[in-house]
């Protein structure tokens, strides 16, 4: 197993490098392909951006939008002068951590490459959080610097104004303004290709965020094995969807991977299913990515629409149902590319593209990485035997100063907590999650981190939350509620805690279904089974 080449850091500010896990918990990378032997000495931005430029081929497409495109000449200059706003006017060092809040659009892409060319490192964070969840996010990773949309500064400024390192809040119209007044000259800074470029955050089952690191060389051994192998794609490509760039599947899909290749992407701010079917039809996308749930409300809609120009449709957030998949082909003539990722992993890991598809099974590991099913014993599983997914390759786990580290990885491998069998054919199909993440339309909800904002309501007693099957949203988020003794539960209340329970975390979080409980089910020990809870919805839906 071939050693890939380091350089030497760049990073002043060493409190990401300091807070990394120790080497021996890392997992086995995969670095033996050609596609990877990249210099020690390389930004990201320098390969998806300026080397385009350098190269002569300023004048192409990078970002297209109603109101005109920026070119890729364009969006470097405009990230140049944002870079010299971060280092000359804030004093961001290399290493050091921005907080970046906004949807899809063209001022988060470029903030997002100005905080990389400074040599810096993206906090990028959901539109939808709340100021709680901004705080522990800006406390995990010493954040001291926050770039927002003007429209979502509320939040933003409430976390501000709370518990958390943060100095400065700039909005992006600010941000722009003093960019307006820099030269369009900035030399990228010549990090180490595993300098860490980005912190990615998820919640795991106890509500806690865990800080994902990226390096430089993550980014883009993603691009040049998973996309390169099952989704070519030249300039001519047109990129769309609807993961959020602060997502690692909206980052790859929305901006690393349409840039490797030279193409654009037609961002959506509010990706409703006519919003990007229309986005579809007005810039010729080639490329769309989503959830399952959108290409379900997506489907009836469809044939109002021009959508001729799409070749690769791509799915991602939760398994695919076969019945949406044999819908969508029915009324596109398009095979829906399913694929498994992880935050952790950066991006997918298992797919399978064009004849390779095997209806109602993720696919096979792609280019670059394998995959293996154990038994709890760290076993290699038999073939249709039910384990635990174990996957490793040029990308892998390494959590920001988190004990869970050596959960996530053992004996080299990475576990995404994904319960999965493979086939004697190599095929790898999903079962069930093994763990109390809740996938609802695309999205990871901590089951425990809701009931933590129900149990704060003044009528809740206890609570616990599981994944309830739906047709829509592939899951959602079901609460079992036991009621302090004063209280009815009625409508009334289950409107009043989902209510409440938006005001305290992100929105789409919240319990869609409540039911009233008279206890829940324990261990002798005192622990809530959830596995029973949940094998009666998996009844009750059975049922119905």
């Amino acid at each position: 197993m071939r050693e890939a080449p380091t350089g030497k850091t760049a990073h002043v500010d060493t409190f990401v490098r300091e807070r990394l896990p120790k080497p021996e918990q890392w997992p086995t990378l995969l670095y033996d392909l050609p596609e990877l032997d990249y210099a020690p000495q390389t930004n990201v931005v320098t390969e998806l951006l300026d080397s385009h430029v350098a190269a002569g081929r300023g004048a192409r497409p990078v970002l297209r939008m109603e109101s005109g495109d920026w070119t890729y000449e364009e969006l470097r200059d405009k990230a140049n002068r944002l870079a010299r706003v971060l280092t000359e006017d804030f004093g961001l060092v290399p290493g050091g951590r921005v907080l970046l809040r906004a949807p899809n659009n063209p001022m988060m892409i470029a903030c997002w490459m100005a905080v990389a060319k400074a040599g810096g490192v993206v906090v990028a964070t959901m539109p939808l959080l709340r100021s709680r969840e901004l705080s522990v996010i800006a406390n995990k990773a010493n954040v001291s610097l926050a770039l927002c949309d003007e429209r979502l500064m509320e939040e933003m400024e409430s976390a501000y104004e709370s518990d958390c390192p943060l100095e400065k809040l700039l909005t992006f119209e600010d941000a722009e303004r003093l960019a307006n007044a820099k030269p369009a000259e900035f030399e990228t800074v010549a990090t180490a290709i595993d300098d860490p470029v980005l912190i990615a955050f998820t919640s795991g089952t106890t509500g806690v965020p865990k800080g994902c690191v990226h390096f430089h060389r993550d980014l883009l051994a993603s691009a040049d094995t998973f996309f390169k192998r099952t989704i070519p794609c030249d300039a001519s490509d047109v990129f769309t969807g609807s993961p959020p760039v602060a997502f690692t599947f909206g980052l790859g899909m929305h901006t690393v991977f349409p840039m490797r290749a030279g193409a654009s992407t037609a961002l959506v701010e509010k990706p409703s299913p006519e919003a990007i079917l229309e986005t579809c039809q007005r810039h010729g996308v080639t490329v769309l990515s989503t959830a399952p749930t959108a290409y379900r409300a997506m489907t009836p809609l469809v044939g109002s629409y021009d959508v001729s120009s799409l070749r690769h449709c791509i799915s991602a957030g939760e398994t695919l149902p076969l019945p949406t998949a044999e819908a969508w082909r029915d009324a596109t003539g398009l095979r829906i590319i399913d694929g498994i990722g992880a935050t952790e992993m950066f991006h997918i890991f298992i797919s399978a593209v064009g004849d390779d598809i095997r209806p109602g099974a993720t696919g096979k590991p792609v280019y670059g990485y394998e995959a293996k099913v154990f038994d709890d014993e760290m076993h290699e599983a038999p073939p249709d035997t039910v384990g635990r997914l174990a996957v490793r390759g040029p990308t892998g786990c390494r959590y920001l100063d988190d004990e869970r580290q050596t959960s996530y990885v053992r004996d080299g491998w990475n576990f995404s907590g994904d319960a999965y069998l493979v086939d004697e054919d190599g095929y790898f199909w999903f079962q069930a999650r093994a763990d109390d993440m809740i996938i609802s339309a695309g999205y990871n909800i901590s089951g425990p981190e809701v009931e933590e904002a129900l149990l704060a309501h003044e009528t809740v007693a206890d609570c616990a939350c599981v994944a309830s099957p739906d047709d829509e949203r592939g899951n959602i988020v079901k609460a079992f509620v036991v009621l302090n003794g004063s209280y009815n539960g009625d409508a009334a209340l289950v409107e009043a805690l989902q209510s409440f329970v938006k005001e305290r975390i992100a929105p789409y979080k919240y319990p869609r279904a409540i039911t009233f409980v008279e206890a829940l089910p324990r261990t002798e020990t005192g622990k809530v089974q959830r596995f029973k809870l949940r094998q009666e919805e998996l009844e009750r839906k059975k049922e119905s």
